[in-house]
């Protein structure tokens, strides 16, 4: 056997090491641990016959049992034993490694779900940081066995509607708060008409809509806020250009109509209409022809995010990777949030919600007094008195045990 070269000398030389020359090992022994201990001898306490008191390491390196720092001369009167390694020291060392291989898969796929999905999420800059603390309502309390409630303003923006006020940005036509329970287990969405009549702070009584046209989403908060003693956590709004593709992700959707209607070149019939993205897009955009106008298109709008959902559910896409895949670039594509939410945040929300089902999704209308006129505008009125008592209930994460008090607000199974 070819010799080894590179081991040390005890006076910090090389010299050539001759395996055929190294002492023969015995067999490991019955008490061998079965992870390859093999360089300790059994029972010993001086090396074998015609050992000149160094061990070879697997690397080939010489190394001196007497514990000095290779400057001796290698001998040594009394011999340090080495004890094996025990079975739990082993073991924990195995465990460690695979643990760090296991997470670096999971920190791989981690950047990975960031990258391709939540990279695809615009950041608004913080809608926050302009409001006086002072000027905004306590944060709900948290649950006794759970985590603060968590409450969402959600805009929707139809960029492809040429008939509002404005420019496209300007404009707010869905308009809703999306409250998650501290056990994670409920939401609650609540639609507050565009067309209501509310005190915009700064510029007095208008449509709330409006308020985010002079002031954009810090305004709107503002606004959402005063008018429902609520205070929100975060700020996302969608694009209607990516409800299209949305749909389409989903392979359409099947929504239940309460009479026929025409809109945009679109019949809807009365019963099930099984709806592709252009189509949904002209139902849940349709007011004219409606008897309730705007509180109907509310109802639309709700009803299609039912049946969406309902769809997810129905089809278990999680499991079904294609799909998923599809509709979350899709929908991620079609969203912005506000930038005090982090990606990382958005994972443990996601996962936090993983308890949800079809069954514990609840969407109201907040209440209404009735339809009116302000000069030449159409306008909401907004029923003061049992809306205190909606706010109420969210501010102490009990809507869900109250929605009874709400029935007529509800969405009913088969909306106008």
């Amino acid at each position: 056997m070819s010799p080894r070269h590179g081991a040390r000398d005890p006076d910090g030389g090389s010299e050539e090491f001759n395996e055929s020359a190294a002492p023969t090992l015995p067999a490991p022994s019955s008490s061998d641990d079965g992870f390859g201990n093999f360089g300790v001898y059994e029972g010993y306490e001086d090396p074998p016959e015609g050992s000149s008191g160094r061990r070879r390491s697997r690397s080939g390196s010489s190394r001196s049992d007497s514990g000095d720092d290779g400057s001796g001369d290698g001998s040594s009167s009394t011999t340090s034993r080495r004890r094996p390694r025990s079975r739990w020291q082993r073991a924990l060392i195995i465990v460690l490694v695979s643990g760090l291989v296991l997470g670096g898969c999971a920190v791989g796929a981690f950047y990975f779900l960031t990258d391709r999905y939540l990279g695809n999420i615009d950041r608004i800059p913080d809608p926050f940081a302009a409001i006086e603390e002072s000027d905004r309502p306590a944060p709900p309390s948290p649950e006794a066995n759970g985590e603060t409630p968590l409450t969402f303003l959600l805009i929707g923006s139809d960029s492809r509607d040429p008939s509002g006020e404005g420019p496209p940005s300007d404009r707010s036509d869905v308009i809703m708060l999306m409250r998650i329970t501290g056990d994670r287990q409920q939401a609650q969405f609540i639609s507050i008409p565009r067309d209501s009549w509310v005190s915009v702070p700064g510029y007095g009584l208008n449509k709330i809509n409006a308020s985010y046209a002079f002031g954009g989403p810090t305004l709107l908060i503002q606004t959402v806020e005063s008018v429902t003693n609520t205070r929100i956590d975060h700020f996302a709004a969608v694009d209607f250009a990516g409800f299209e593709q949305i749909t389409d992700a989903l392979g359409g959707v099947d929504v239940r109509v309460a009479e026929t209607t025409r809109a945009g070149g679109v019949t809807f019939t009365q019963g099930i209409n099984h709806l592709n993205g252009e189509e949904a897009l002209v139902y849940v955009r349709q007011r004219y022809g409606l008897d309730g106008g705007d509180l109907d298109r509310v109802q639309r709008q709700q009803n299609y995010m039912r049946a969406m959902l309902s769809e997810v559910f129905r089809r278990n896409m999680l499991s079904d990777l294609g799909q998923t895949d599809d509709l979350l670039l899709a929908l991620t594509s079609a969203i912005s949030v506000d930038e005090t939410l982090s990606n990382t945040d958005l994972v443990g929300m996601a996962y936090s919600l993983r308890g949800l089902t079809q069954n514990s999704l609840n969407f109201l209308t907040v209440p209404v007094a009735g339809l009116g006129r302000e000069g030449a505008q159409s306008v909401v009125y907004i029923d003061t008195a049992r809306a205190s008592s909606m706010w109420a209930y969210l501010k102490e994460d009990s809507l869900a045990i109250h929605l009874a008090e709400f029935g007529n607000d509800l969405l009913p199974e088969t909306p106008d």
